[in-house]
């Protein structure tokens, strides 16, 4: 006599869910206050007060990716200029204190790599551009935790 299976059918949607990928371009916002680099950290610090933003894309007329732009290295700038009673000169713009060296993100990349990026690198944030480096939005870890809860358990 042979061994019968007493699980009962075998639900076969559970399997086409899982090959179902979630993207970054599911979950990436779009609507970013991005910044120029002759635009001066005066103005850059009153709109990450007045957005409650900690820092944001650096773009060129093209909407190309050239940057980012940080409190960090915002206060960095203070530090070094105020503190000492310093006045403003041309160093107070975006392009002479942004980073240049920036981490991007694939929009096609699954939301669960992303995380494991995000991990890795310990940023809270990162770019989303195409192939030719144009900004296309931004995918922050509060991007995932939203993609988290609205995937079941069973799809991990």
């Amino acid at each position: 006599m042979g061994i019968k299976s007493f699980q009962g059918k075998r639900d076969t949607s559970q399997t086409n869910k899982a090959e179902e990928q979630i993207l970054v371009s599911d979950y990436m916002t779009t609507k970013l206050i991005t910044f120029k680099a002759e635009d001066s950290l005066d103005d850059v610090i009153a709109l990450l007060i007045k957005h409650h933003i900690s820092g944001g894309p650096v773009v060129n007329d093209k909407n190309e990716l050239i940057g980012i732009i940080s409190e960090t290295d915002c206060i960095k700038h203070i530090s070094e200029s105020k503190y000492y009673n310093m006045p403003s000169d041309i160093n107070n713009t975006v392009g002479n204190n942004m980073v240049t060296d920036v981490d991007t993100i694939d929009k096609n990349m699954n939301i669960f790599d992303a995380a494991f990026k995000f991990l890795a690198s310990r940023r809270r944030r990162f770019p989303v551009v195409d192939e030719h480096g144009v900004l296309l939005g931004q995918l922050s870890q509060k991007d995932v935790l939203k993609a988290a809860l609205k995937v079941k358990g069973n799809t991990w």
